[in-house]
């Protein structure tokens, strides 16, 4: 399955749109608490920990939206964007969401 965040594909033809497909995965708060315990692993601002749970996050939402995708028919996912978001009360969770346009291209 091709994901592009890009509305075309050089040398290929979309033949068939199907339509928007979206994947979600929420962090809860406990992964905060676990992440905030763990500050040591914090190397010149960035935390490794968090960047591998989000990252984590980030491949079950394109996951999930692959497989909407492959399930309407598709072999490609066109325009695909990213977003992350809190969410919940005082914004305890994260969550990131990925969506597209599951489309036909040709051979």
């Amino acid at each position: 399955m091709l994901i592009t965040t890009t509305n075309t594909v050089e040398g290929k033809k979309v033949v068939k749109y199907i339509g928007l497909v979206t994947g979600e995965a929420i962090l809860g708060a406990n992964i905060f608490k676990d992440l905030f315990a763990g500050i040591r692993d914090i190397v010149g601002g960035r935390s490794e920990a968090y960047e591998k749970e989000l990252r984590n996050a980030k491949n079950i939402a394109v996951s999930e939206m692959i497989d909407e995708a492959r399930l309407q028919g598709a072999n490609a996912v066109i325009g695909v964007d990213l977003d992350y978001e809190t969410v919940g009360q005082g914004g305890s969770m994260l969550m990131v969401s990925a969506s597209g346009t599951a489309v036909v291209l040709s051979e």
